[in-house]
């Protein structure tokens, strides 16, 4: 869609071909929403939660941030938009499900990775840097390895792609920095889950916490401890994140 104009006539499309053949199901919306999931998606237009996931109105309760990514809750602020959605959805709507779902060519990424090309950019460049722990210890792994020589080229996909997925789980682990998602993770009200979609192949990965790794969704199986249970919090680990290394 090229033009406002075509996002009006698109408006139109769906009242016809959908709103009005549905008006029951639509009618039943308006007295209020109940969704069981909470998805925390990158603002990325090719990245579509609802799309993705096949939800329908009222299935998905969606937050959207650069990169996916979460503050912990020191970084966070009394007018952070993200966090007030994410309080309202677990509070409030009382969701069973929070889903943190990455991408592959993340532009926001890719602007943690390169900090200097958006230097002058007041919001962004502050935002991403919640990323740049994940890059910082997938380099310190890798320039650790006996084979080592030189240090990692933050451009090479496999370093992309492995911080795309660890940035994914970093803001887990900032989930669980609030005490109000912490307390129901414990209480077993609410499970934790992340995916990540590879744009090229069409394939979305499940983290897998069991096999520490992400997995296509089609092999996926429920592990027998949930997500939230085996995602330890970090004051009991000695490490914020899982080992990057495959």
């Amino acid at each position: 869609m090229g033009s406002f104009h075509e996002l009006i006539a698109g408006f139109h499309n769906f009242q016809e071909s959908y709103l009005l053949k549905e008006k029951e199901f639509f009618d039943q919306l308006a007295h209020g929403q109940k969704p069981k999931s909470l998805v925390i998606a990158c603002c990325d237009s090719r990245v579509d939660p609802a799309i993705l996931l096949g939800g329908k109105p009222g299935d998905l309760f969606v937050v959207r941030s650069i990169a996916a990514l979460i503050p912990p809750v020191g970084l966070s602020s009394p007018r952070d938009a993200v966090m007030s959605a994410l309080e309202y959805g677990v509070k409030h709507l009382d969701v069973d499900h929070l889903i943190v779902m990455g991408h592959s060519a993340c532009g926001g990424i890719h602007a943690a990775l390169f900090p200097e090309k958006i230097e002058k950019e007041f919001f962004l460049s502050r935002w991403v840097q919640m990323a740049h722990p994940v890059s910082e210890e997938l380099r310190r792994e890798l320039t650790a390895e006996p084979t080592s020589e030189v240090l990692p080229d933050p451009s090479a996909p496999d370093f992309v792609r492995r911080v795309e997925e660890g940035a994914v789980l970093q803001s887990i682990e900032n989930l669980l920095s609030y005490d109000w998602i912490e307390a129901k993770v414990q209480e077993g009200t609410l499970s934790l889950h992340a995916l990540y979609y590879d744009l090229k192949s069409g394939t979305l990965y499940v983290w897998n916490a069991e096999k520490e790794d992400f997995e296509p969704s089609q092999e996926h199986h429920c592990p027998k401890k949930p997500v939230s249970v085996i995602f330890e919090l970090s004051r009991n680990r000695q490490r914020p994140l899982r080992s990057l290394s495959y």
